[in-house]
């Protein structure tokens, strides 16, 4: 046993010594590896004709560093749609494999700031990424044209040096930035974004208020349909628009866990932080009210995202989540990046992975 135990501490340390000696050439054929890996790390490739949901960014305004701001892709088919798109969302997009330049569309639920924050970084990569020659279509309530318009004028320069640096044949001008398509929805609470073969998307008002514009959206595909409820209040509208839908991405703020940073806030002399606490559970839907839309409407799975207040560690999730159970039977999921979901055409299974 002893012979045994010293060739093995002496093998170890001859490993080591290489490891030490070598460290470049090791590093070099690592990051060759790296590289080769990561080029060839693309989600679509292997996903079944189907619904699709990737969860890219599950956080909120409060720090996380476990969560990118909120952005939700639905791939229907190969068609990639992107939902928001929330500080850090696009680099988490890179880590994941889900390739900005396969981007058909952006759809914007409103613009308070962690919403929109990556839309910037999102167009220029979908564009130098991609080689497109048009500009990426972006769906949003009233105001669309001013968001799209200044960050036209805010990466105007930007486009011009990768023009000149890469050719226009790598990157075209004429696919620079984005195009806004506002939602005609005027005193109908109902829009059509999507009417093509197999694919439907609507985009209903939500109640955010004071935010004056903010909306839903919901994917019918083959048989499967996917609601994403945007930031809202609870209204009783919800339910019907996620009447029998295979899953409903609902946002989530859990008014008792922010009670608790509130008063912690005001007994540090903080008032202002504190008066922000006390304001904010007045226009988000809580874990228990989801759970009752999602039982009312007869979902498949309830998946929350646009976590508030952050959750530092998952065990945290039952706190988060305390009451949703006793309101709905169905399968209830404290989203994290990284998720995805998938919904075959012609199956009623829901399958879920970590990209992650």
């Amino acid at each position: 046993m002893k012979k045994i135990i010293t060739l093995l501490m002496a093998t170890l340390a001859v490993l080591f010594l290489a490891s030490q000696i070598f460290k470049v050439q090791i590093g070099e054929r690592m990051f060759a590896n790296a590289v080769s890996k990561n080029f060839g790390n693309n989600v679509l490739i292997d996903l079944p004709d189907g619904l699709h949901v990737v969860l890219i960014g599950t956080g909120s305004p409060l720090a996380d560093p476990s969560r990118a701001g909120p952005s939700t892709a639905v791939i229907a088919g190969k068609r990639v749609f992107i939902i928001d798109s929330g500080g850090g969302a696009v680099r988490k997009m890179g880590e994941i494999g889900l390739p900005p330049a396969a981007i058909e569309r952006v759809l914007l639920t409103h613009f308070h700031s962690d919403h929109i924050d990556g839309l910037g970084e999102l167009m220029l990569q979908r564009w130098a990424g991609g080689g497109h020659d048009e500009p990426l279509p972006i769906h949003g309530p009233e105001g669309v044209n001013d968001i799209v318009t200044g960050l036209n004028m805010t990466y105007a320069q930007d486009r011009d040096y990768r023009v000149a640096h890469h050719g226009a044949d790598i990157v075209p001008p004429t696919g620079f930035g984005g195009k806004a398509i506002p939602l005609n929805l005027g005193l109908n609470p109902l829009a059509t974004v999507v009417d093509e073969n197999d694919l439907y998307i609507d985009a209903v008002s939500v109640n955010h208020h004071p935010v004056n514009s903010a909306v839903a959206y919901r994917f019918r595909y083959k048989g499967r349909s996917v609601m994403v409820t945007g930031d809202t209040k609870y209204i009783p509208i919800l339910s019907a628009y996620a009447k029998d839908a295979d899953i409903l991405i609902s946002e989530a703020l859990n008014p008792d866990m922010v009670g608790v940073i509130e008063t912690a806030a005001k007994n540090a002399g903080n008032k202002r932080i504190g008066k922000i606490m006390y304001d904010i559970p007045d226009y988000h839907i809580t874990p228990v009210q989801a759970a009752e839309v999602a039982e009312s409407a007869g979902v498949g799975m309830l998946v929350y995202t646009h976590i508030v207040p952050a959750l530092p560690t998952p065990y945290l999730n039952a706190y988060f989540t305390k009451g949703a159970a006793d309101k709905y039977s169905g399968d209830i999921i404290v989203g994290q990046d990284g998720m995805l979901f998938s919904l075959p055409a012609g199956s009623a299974d829901v399958l879920r992975r970590d990209l992650k």
